[in-house]
């Protein structure tokens, strides 16, 4: 973190600041947070002033589905090493936060990601928001890479489990049917935030589970039931539906770029965001590594086992940007708040992550125009990355 007192202006040709691109404006941060942005010619004197030469600085990238980076698994390694060693490796693409994703696993592992993710931020690790825990609770038949024998139904105790988590903010991505009825509703009273995905749900089912609270879908169009004329399945209700929020992938391989524009189109401002899904590849050495003692590899640009199944992604989060701002067509403003504005409001954290504006936190990334990373800010503290 930067020594307590200093004040730094970063200017650069184009500011996005969450709502609009200005130009030749200056960013004044005091410490861990942004103080102000101003013209370029109010810019204080007295300030250390970093001046960027090309390119764009825009409030970091927030990713709520990482399951690991710099060569780790979090499910492999649960502990706080490894969540520093991942935000580290995801810093180099962009994301300055992130609810790092254990996928099905044993009650045991389940926990010690927990007690790293609550060390981690008591240790200081402000990029760690919370924990995403996509399993086990799924239709086997749409476990994707999730390994079959670590799928299973919830228990009392599982959602007592997760109901006690309260200090922490956390995802939980499930089949909702098959969850008991009121399952869905203790999570979301808790204040877990409830998503479907690994799930067979008809339409029917989604709306039921939205009334126990249902908030999201996770990685939208990918492992669960699709959109067919007489059923909507949980791909067309997730579009239906405006107050369900959606992950996406934007990565070339896991949905094509007609259906992001559709899903933008049908989406809300709000209700579409991106998502890495990123595995142990990014920001690592190895193109392949283990999960649930299986070989994963990268063959041409995207993750697949053994049997050619998708396994996560191989991108960061300005890889998702520069994907849905070019194949898909989307609006950069738009794509950019997708990354950051959008996944801090789900979470509750859009009063001070998000935007580069008086209070905030001081979360920044700048990058050219070719979507390559040269610097980002977490809590004011500065890294550079190319």
């Amino acid at each position: 973190m930067p020594e307590r007192g200093t004040v730094v202006a970063i200017s650069a040709p184009s500011i996005f600041d969450g709502a609009h691109f200005l130009q030749d404006h200056c960013v004044i941060v005091r410490d861990e947070t942004v103080e102000r942005l101003v013209p370029l010619a109010q810019c204080p004197q007295d300030a250390d002033v970093l001046a960027l030469a090309s390119g764009t600085l825009a409030p970091g990238l927030i990713d709520l589905q990482v399951n690991g980076g710099g060569d780790l698994m979090f499910n492999d390694h649960p502990c706080e090493e490894t969540l520093a060693t991942m935000l580290g490796a995801h810093r180099a693409t962009g994301t300055t936060a992130m609810m790092p994703t254990l996928i099905s696993d044993t009650r045991a592992t389940q926990e010690r990601a927990v007690a790293a993710v609550r060390a981690a931020r008591s240790g200081g690790n402000a990029g760690i928001l919370g924990i995403h825990l996509e399993g086990p609770h799924f239709d086997v038949a749409r476990r994707g890479a999730h390994r079959a024998d670590m799928i299973r139904p919830a228990t009392a105790g599982d959602i007592a489990w997760l109901c006690s988590l309260t200090d922490l903010a956390v995802i939980v991505t499930l089949a909702p049917e098959l969850t008991s009825a009121g399952q869905i509703h203790q999570l979301s009273a808790s204040g877990i935030h409830v998503c479907a995905g690994h799930t067979n749900a008809s339409h029917a089912q989604l709306i039921a589970a939205m009334a126990e609270g249902l908030e999201g879908v996770t990685h939208l169009f990918n492992a669960m039931s699709p959109l067919a004329g007489r059923e909507p399945g949980t791909a067309g209700t997730a579009l239906a539906e405006n107050a369900l929020w959606a992950g996406i992938i934007a990565d070339g391989h896991h949905v094509h770029p007609a259906n992001i524009r559709l899903a933008r189109r049908a989406k809300p401002a709000g209700r579409l965001v991106l998502v890495s899904d990123a595995m142990a590849t990014v920001g690592g050495t190895s193109r392949q590594f283990s999960l649930y003692s299986e070989q994963i590899s990268v063959e041409d640009g995207k993750l697949v086992n053994a049997e050619g199944v998708l396994a996560g992604s191989a991108i960061g989060m300005i890889d998702a940007v520069r994907y849905a701002a070019g194949p898909a067509g989307i609006p950069l403003a738009e794509c950019l708040r997708m990354a950051s504005l959008y996944p801090a409001a789900i979470l509750g954290l859009d009063d001070r992550l998000g935007r580069i504006a008086s209070g905030y936190r001081a979360d920044l990334v700048h990058f050219d125009d070719d979507f390559t990373v040269h610097n980002t800010w977490l809590a004011g503290s500065h890294r550079r990355h190319a």
